[in-house]
Order: structure tokens, then C-alpha cells, then sequence
């Protein structure tokens, strides 16, 4: 099938892909160039991201903005005419502060999840990034729909609606996901429909991206069949040659099975999506020890948490992988090769076509 380009406002992308946002770490500015030079839009996960900064265990906050706003100048240098974001989660505290760097940085778009982002267009107000919500189903984007139409006048410039396939934290209740009770398709119309709504009262497109589980071509072709403008992908970019984690990191994805990939519950409340390796078994049978926190998460405290997020997280990317959470999306089963960027979008494309 033929396909056109997603058009986000002024910002155009002659792919419709966008590059998921992982933390922490995993799609910095090395994938995202990558990416926005291909023709995509690449997308700079917001998560800890000053993990690798000599100051972060002493001053995560001061580590994670100057390396958030290193990562989008270099993203920015390395791709001049392509389009970078950052993906910021509304759980993770000093949002505002990310947000506001992410802007003097020249970020071109904002994408929010992990909650509902309801103070961003207030955040962001006064400037012309453009913003997007992530959303799991028709009542969240319903209620924030609603909520930015009612108190900021205004709507989103993209909507990104994640399903029940993706890595990381999950916008689903855990028997929906084991039951495997969701009606994704039915969600995407529905949403699309709503969106719609929006579109007509402030007389703009609203572009709406299908996520979690897209892994091939004719999964894009699908979803640009019920409607939508586009998808955001992140998993197939984990094995890439530009992909900012550890090569043991990629080598975990290449070498899963289905099998080996889990439902597993973070300190955020929310499930997520990983492979299950030593440290996810361990975190079953008992309470991980905190040493150190870095205060990444609103709702977590450091005395009942299971584990700390952080240090998981920067374990896998760094390479320690039997000590890691190493978040990924249902397909990651089905990767068997590492590729290269150019190599990866250009297969899809084909794919697209032939479909």
C-alpha cells in the first residue's frame, strides 16, 4: 500500500514512524539522529538519563537535566533537518523541570505517558513545541481530551495510543494483560474517532500513532488501515548498530524466547514488560535492599519499594544484565539478527509497500 508522511503542525516526517522513548538510557541521541535522519522521528527517553554523568549518585537532578539537554543538541547536530523528541513520564519527579529544559534544548516534540500528562500544555505554554499524549485506552483519551480542551483552550498536536503488546510500564490492569482481554483494534477506531472530535473544534489535524507490538511492515499497514497516521516502534530499534545501550543489552533481546518474556510489577504500581532473567526472579521471592535513592518516582518510597528502578535499569544498560530489568516488548522473542538503522527503516518501508 501506498502511504503518505505524518504530518505533526509544520513538523513532517516522510516516514510515518516514530522511534519509542526508553529508559533509561536505551534511546538517547546516538538512536534518535539515527532515526530523524532516516526519515523517522527519534525520540530521547527523559528516565535518568544523566545516569552515566560523574555527579549522578551525589546530584541525580543536576546529572539528569544537563545530560538531557546535551543529548537533544547533539541529537539536534546530528540530525539538522530531522525531527527530535523526547518521551518525559508523568510519573517521574521533576517533570516540569525536564520538560522545560527539553524546550531550551530546541526539542520539536514532547511525548507523555505513564500517567495522564495534565499539566503539560500549561508546562508548555507560550511555545511552539508540539505536545502528545500517550494513552491506552478510549477514557484516558476521553479525560484528556476533555481536561486541555476545558482548562488550557487548546488540543494536542499528536496522539499515541499504546496497546497491550509494548515493553516497559503498561497503561493496564495485570489480568487484562495475562487474560490477554483487550480489544485493541475496537480502542484504536474508538480513539481515532474521538480525536476527531478535537480536530473539528480547533480545526487542526490531529495525527493519532498506534503503539506496542508493531514489530514488521504489515503491522504498520494494518494500523494505517483502521486510520491511523502512523506508529512508534521501539523494541526492533534495540538491536540496532546506533542503539545507545550496552551491546550485552542487545545480545539479551537476540537471544529471548517468547518464553522468556514476562508481566512483571515495578515500583511505579504499574505492570510492566520484561525478560525474565536472574534479577527478575529474584525480585519475586523477596524485597530487593535499597542502598542509595534517587528519587526518580513520585509514588515510590525507598522502604517498601521491591527494587530500585533506577539501578536495575542502569545495570542492564550498561551491560550487567543478570542484575537488570530489561524491559522490552512482546515480539523482542522474534529478533534474530542486528541491523542498522537505515537498513531497519528501509525494510519496513518495502514491507509497507508490499503489503
Amino acid at each position: 500500500m501506498n502511504f503518505n508522511s505524518l504530518k505533526i503542525g509544520n513538523l513532517i516526517a516522510p516516514i510515518p514512524i516514530i522511534q519509542g522513548g526508553m529508559g533509561v538510557g536505551v534511546s538517547s541521541s546516538n538512536l534518535a539522529a539515527a532515526v530523524a535522519n532516516a526519515g523517522g522521528i527519534g525520540v530521547i527517553s527523559t528516565a535518568q538519563l544523566g545516569y552515566d554523568e560523574d555527579d549522578f549518585d551525589k546530584n541525580p537532578l543536576q546529572a539528569n537535566l544537563r545530560a538531557l539537554k546535551k543529548h537533544i543538541t547533539l541529537a539536534k547536530a546530528k540530525a539538522p533537518n530531522g525531527i527530535i523528541g523526547i518521551n518525559a513520564m508523568v510519573a517521574t519527579s521533576h517533570y516540569e523541570e525536564q520538560i522545560k529544559t527539553a524546550i531550551d534544548a530546541g526539542v520539536d516534540l514532547i511525548i507523555s505517558g505513564a500517567g495522564l500528562p495534565t499539566m503539560l500544555p500549561k508546562i508548555v505554554k507560550d511555545f511552539s513545541v508540539k505536545i502528545a499524549p500517550i494513552v491506552s485506552s478510549l477514557k484516558a483519551a476521553k479525560v484528556i481530551l476533555k481536561l486541555w480542551d476545558k482548562h488550557d483552550n487548546i488540543a494536542p498536536d499528536l496522539v499515541v495510543i499504546e496497546g497491550p503488546k509494548a515493553g516497559g510500564h503498561l497503561g493496564y490492569k495485570l489480568d487484562e494483560l495475562q487474560n490477554n482481554d483487550v480489544d485493541f483494534d475496537k480502542i484504536v477506531v474508538d480513539i481515532i474517532n474521538e480525536t476527531k472530535k478535537y480536530a473539528e473544534k480547533y480545526n487542526k489535524e490531529i495525527p493519532v500513532v498506534v503503539a506496542g507490538g508493531v514489530f514488521d511492515g504489515y503491522d504498520i499497514a494494518k494500523y494505517l488501515k483502521l486510520g491511523a497516521s502512523g506508529v512508534q516502534m521501539a523494541t526492533r530499534f534495540v538491536v540496532t548498530e546506533e542503539c545507545d545501550a550496552s551491546q550485552e543489552f542487545k545480545n539479551a533481546y537476540l537471544n529471548c524466547s517468547k518464553e522468556d518474556i514476562q508481566i512483571v510489577k515495578s515500583p511505579v504500581g504499574m505492570p510492566g514488560r520484561a525478560i525474565k532473567n536472574s534479577f527478575v526472579k529474584k525480585t519475586l521471592i523477596e524485597r530487593q535492599k535499597i542502598t542509595h535513592c534517587y528519587n526518580c518516582l513520585t509514588p515510590c518510597n525507598p522502604a517498601t519499594t521491591p527494587y530500585c528502578i533506577t539501578e536495575a535499569l542502569i545495570n542492564a544498560v550498561k551491560g550487567n544484565v543478570d542484575q537488570g530489568l530489561i524491559f522490552c516488548g512482546e515480539n523482542a522473542g522474534r529478533l534474530t539478527k542486528m541491523t542498522t538503522v537505515p537498513e531497519l527503516m528501509k525494510e519496513l518501508v518495502e514491507e509497507i509497500k508490499n503489503a
